[in-house]
């Protein structure tokens, strides 16, 4: 369940590229994003490519994490 102080309209937070992603249920966000940063590749040869991701991922879940904690506590 939301926070009392949940805003009805969407969020919003901005990626690693520049581009803005809109958030509409803060919760599942930050699970999904969790489980991202988790993801990696079988094979090596896609370490690169993990890390990048690993860092796009967990860019992504502190963002969501500290906008959670503006919602559950604005007065920080």
């Amino acid at each position: 369940m939301p926070p009392k102080n949940y805003p009805n309209k969407a969020m919003q937070i901005t990626d690693l590229n520049g581009y803005p992603i809109e958030v509409t249920d803060i919760n599942e966000a930050i699970r999904i994003t969790a489980q991202y940063m988790e993801y990696r590749h079988e094979s090596k040869s896609f370490s690169e490519f993990d890390k990048r991701q690993k860092a796009y991922w967990l860019d992504i879940y502190k963002k969501l994490m500290g906008l959670n904690q503006l919602l559950n506590d604005p007065k920080k």
